[in-house]
């Protein structure tokens, strides 16, 4: 039998190898028309190695660099995040009298525009508040912090909004879903007020060895704040969080007692305790304290006639003798209606914790607001 030469495409002159495996693919698909002398080329073209459309070697290469290039923007991110974050942290430390600055208060810390209830940083501060609360929940953690989360990010104050005026307009840090009433039970901060009061003899004494003619004529005695308002002046022990060693030296009674409290907010700049003092005429017209987390404890040292206190527009009086605990965010007033004769109103004023503010959300304010070191 004569071979049949040229049936299979693959073995005529000219062909290419990639005519040859159409062919191959072409003549295996069909009904094939060849011989056994055609078998050994047909397996050797069976044998031919399949090519990658990528080389292995430059495949490893490419993946490599990919590798390479994502861990180097991984790197870059985590160092351009934790710059940003060690900015924030010294910004608000310099900015802490800013954030937590006792403005606001009604009559302990320094005066500040934002006691009128009004925001002066808005989303500056806001901003500044998220940086350090996302410093912290990567120092710790994220747990319990769901309303201080939410304050951070400018939760609405229940005015409903910056520039809503409202009874209660804290000025600079609103705690949602926290109760909230102008005066606070004396049960919810039993401890600290009982203690309070039971120092009492000797927080009195205290003001005698300080206390001065507070007639205006002569020079701030060593220790004094410069007033408020006229007829309005202060000693503090404690100062937007910070400790004043000269004062509690010479008001021992006072200190000792401020270091029994269980929720004294002596950690952040919310923080202040001291004496307030108020001549007869003087008057602190409505105001807004900084925050809803915090009670103001007023432990009545000296209480002539005449004076009030309205919070919310509740009215209430001091006792001697006893405290009075105030949520200062609401809007409030200080008068001193009495006579030239009786005598200037003189208080202890000491912050308190808000008794519903958590264990955890204490200690993540205690970070977004550190005083200045």
């Amino acid at each position: 039998m004569e071979p049949r030469v040229g049936m299979w495409k693959g073995n005529s002159p000219g062909c290419n190898q990639g005519a040859a495996m159409e062919g191959t693919g072409g003549e295996l698909g069909g009904q094939g028309n060849w011989g056994l002398e055609d078998a050994p080329g047909l397996l050797a073209r069976a044998s031919l190695p399949i090519m990658p459309a990528w080389p292995l070697p430059l495949a490893s290469s490419a993946l490599t660099l990919l590798l390479g290039a994502l861990t180097s923007l991984f790197l870059w991110y985590c160092y351009r995040l934790g710059s940003q974050d060690m900015q924030a942290l010294g910004a608000g430390s310099r900015a802490g009298a800013v954030s937590g600055r006792p403005g606001g208060c009604s009559e302990a810390g320094r005066p500040s525009p934002r006691s009128s209830g009004e925001s002066v940083e808005g989303p500056r501060t806001e901003g500044l508040v998220s940086r350090r609360l996302r410093a912290y929940a990567r120092r710790y953690s994220w747990a319990g912090m769901g309303r201080v989360r939410r304050a951070a990010q400018g939760s609405p104050g229940p005015g409903g909004g910056p520039g809503v005026l409202g009874i209660q307009r804290p000025g600079l840090l609103f705690l949602p879903d926290l109760p909230s009433a102008p005066f606070v039970p004396r049960d919810a901060q039993r401890h600290d007020v009982e203690l309070l009061e039971s120092s009492f003899p000797a927080i009195l004494r205290d003001f005698g060895a300080v206390s001065w003619d507070f007639s205006g004529t002569t020079p701030l005695p060593r220790g004094w704040s410069p007033p408020l308002a006229p007829g309005c002046y202060q000693l503090l022990l404690y100062q937007a969080g910070r400790c004043q060693p000269s004062n509690c030296r010479r008001c021992p009674g006072a200190y000792r007692a401020l270091r029994g409290l269980r929720s004294f907010m002596s950690a952040n700049t919310f923080g202040n305790a001291g004496f307030s003092v108020l001549l007869p005429g003087a008057r602190l017209e409505g105001r807004c304290g900084p925050t809803n987390a915090r009670v103001r404890c007023h432990l009545g040292l000296k209480i002539p006639p005449g004076c009030e206190l309205v919070v919310g527009g509740e009215p209430q009086c001091w006792a001697e003798g006893h405290c009075l605990l105030v949520d200062d965010s609401f809007l409030h007033t200080v008068a001193h209606n009495g006579s030239p004769e009786d005598g200037p109103r003189v208080v202890f004023i000491v912050d308190l914790w808000h008794p519903n503010v958590a264990g955890a959300e204490r200690q993540a304010l205690d970070f977004v607001f550190a005083p200045d070191p």
